[in-house]
C-alpha cells in the first residue's frame, strides 16, 4: 500500500517530495483515519487562482490533491471547498462546495452543507482574514478528537491580504505561548478566545523540518 508521498508524487501535488513534503507528517498524522468511514474537508484545490492574480473564474482541469485523498481515505466522503469551479470533477465518494472566504457568510452556508468533518486542511488562499474567517465556522463543526490544519503559514498573498491585520502565524503563537490569543481586531481575538475550551492542542511545524524555516503548517486538535 503507497504512502501519501507516493500517492502525492504520483497525482502531481505539490504537497509531496516535490515541493512541500507536507505529506510526510500528514502521512503520520491521518494513517489511524485511513480505513475510517471519515468526513475530509480540503480548502483550496488547485494552485494558481486569485491569489495569484488569476480570474476566480479561470478554467480548472485537475484536482491532484483529491485525487490523493480519494485514495489514500477509500472509505471516507471527500469535500472540496474552493472559490472557482471544480464541479466538473465527478465521484461518488466527492462533493465539492463553491465559496468565497472573504465572506463568513458564504462559508458558514457551505459549512452547513458538510456533515461534521474528522479533519481539515485549509490550503486556500493563505490570506490572514480567509484562514481566520474558516477557522472561526468550521472549527467548532469538527467531531471531537478531528484535526484541523493550515497550511502556508510563512506566505500570504498581495491580492487579499489586509494591512495591519494579525498573520495566522503569529495568532496561533499567541496562543501556543500565552494560550490566550492575540489579535489586532479584539473581537476577532474574542472569538477565538471563545474557542480555547475546544482545543486540546496546537502545534505549528517548519517547512521540510529545518527550524531555520518560518512556521509552515499549524495542527490543531479538537478536545
Amino acid at each position: 500500500m503507497e504512502n501519501l508521498t507516493d500517492l502525492a508524487d504520483r497525482y502531481g501535488s505539490d504537497k509531496g517530495s516535490a515541493k512541500h513534503r507536507y505529506t510526510e507528517l500528514y502521512h503520520m498524522l491521518f494513517h489511524p483515519y485511513r480505513q475510517r468511514k471519515i468526513t475530509f474537508l480540503e480548502m483550496g484545490l488547485l494552485i494558481g487562482g486569485p491569489e495569484h492574480g488569476v480570474d476566480k473564474d479561470r478554467k480548472t482541469g485537475d484536482l491532484p490533491s483529491i485525487r490523493m485523498w480519494l485514495e489514500y481515505f477509500p472509505k471516507a466522503r471527500i469535500h472540496g471547498l474552493d472559490v472557482s469551479d471544480f464541479s466538473w470533477f465527478e465521484d461518488e465518494r466527492f462533493t465539492f462546495h463553491r465559496c468565497d472566504m472573504d465572506s463568513r457568510d458564504e462559508i458558514a452556508r457551505a459549512a452547513a452543507d458538510i456533515p461534521a468533518p474528522d479533519i481539515v486542511i485549509d490550503d486556500a488562499s493563505h490570506a490572514s482574514h480567509h484562514q481566520q474567517n474558516a477557522f472561526l465556522e468550521i472549527f467548532p463543526r469538527l467531531k471531537s478528537g478531528g484535526l484541523y490544519v493550515i497550511e502556508d503559514l510563512r506566505w500570504q498573498p498581495d491580492t487579499y491580504e489586509v494591512e495591519g491585520i494579525t498573520k495566522t502565524a503569529a495568532l496561533l503563537r499567541s496562543y501556543i505561548d500565552e494560550r490566550a490569543f492575540t489579535h489586532s481586531d479584539p473581537e476577532v481575538a474574542a472569538r477565538f478566545n471563545a474557542l480555547r475550551p475546544q482545543i486540546s492542542a496546537c502545534i505549528v511545524h517548519p517547512v521540510r523540518y529545518q527550524k531555520k524555516r518560518k512556521d509552515q503548517v499549524a495542527v490543531i486538535h479538537k478536545r
